[in-house]
């Protein structure tokens, strides 16, 4: 099929099942089931994105809790404690 004929190639068919209901439902059953197919299709895409943003998400919220464990006690900025006889800890 040459580009741009499948408009007119599907009138024919449906002008060739006009006189066949039979044939008709046919062609309407069958292209609500590819329709379907591609719906579904879209919707397995959808949830395979959405897998992985969760993935994604997950990893961040984790290498942020194992760099807040690494530089827990590590801060620079914090004034030495004193033991009660002067000595700093």
């Amino acid at each position: 099929m040459v580009g741009g004929n499948s408009r007119n190639q599907f009138r024919q068919y449906t002008g060739q099942n006009a006189g066949n209901p039979v044939g008709y439902n046919d062609v309407i059953e069958n292209q609500t089931i590819i329709q379907l197919q591609a719906e579904e299709y879209d919707l397995m895409a959808a949830a395979a994105h959405l897998d992985e943003i969760e993935e994604v998400n997950a990893n961040c919220v984790l290498m942020d809790n194992m760099q807040q464990a690494s530089t827990s006690g590590t801060q620079t900025d914090r004034a030495p404690v004193y033991d009660s006889d002067g000595s700093a800890e």
